[in-house]
């Protein structure tokens, strides 16, 4: 089964990473595992923000307590590379935990999904995520 993702919520998070090209966009993903519902874009505090992304743990945290009180859950994160393409970098897999996290990573208007697994074929550390763009 394809992870899902509506076209108007795909469009949202391209332009809000478009509207900052000159640093990396990141957030949470919300919904189940197969469908993407919402997003929230999260301050990115990472030391040097145009190429590399870390979300700000005090949203993070409020979100997982939020999640445990029956609110929505998180599904993973999204992050963009306003100079480099939709695909893991050799960063993003330094980071990866593998779980059944999803990453949504954005170039341009590109988006791509994944999945860190060990020795995953992307950067060594991910797996490819089939997805589809659909009207809701």
């Amino acid at each position: 089964m394809a992870l899902e993702i509506s076209s108007t919520l795909l469009a949202r998070l391209l332009n809000e990473a478009e509207k900052t090209p000159d640093r990396e966009v990141c957030g949470l993903l919300f919904g189940s595992p197969t469908r993407i519902l919402d997003f929230s874009r999260c301050r990115n505090v990472a030391p040097d923000p145009r190429c590399a992304f870390e979300i700000d743990p005090v949203p993070l945290i409020a979100a997982h307590k939020a999640a445990r009180a029956g609110g929505p859950a998180i599904v993973g994160c999204y992050h963009s590379h306003p100079c480099g393409a939709a695909i893991p970098s050799a960063r993003d897999a330094a980071a990866a935990t593998p779980d059944d996290s999803i990453w949504l990573i954005m170039a341009g208007r590109d988006a791509s999904f994944y999945r860190a697994a060990e020795n995953g074929p992307v950067e060594g550390r991910f797996v490819a995520v089939r997805h589809e763009i659909v009207e809701l």
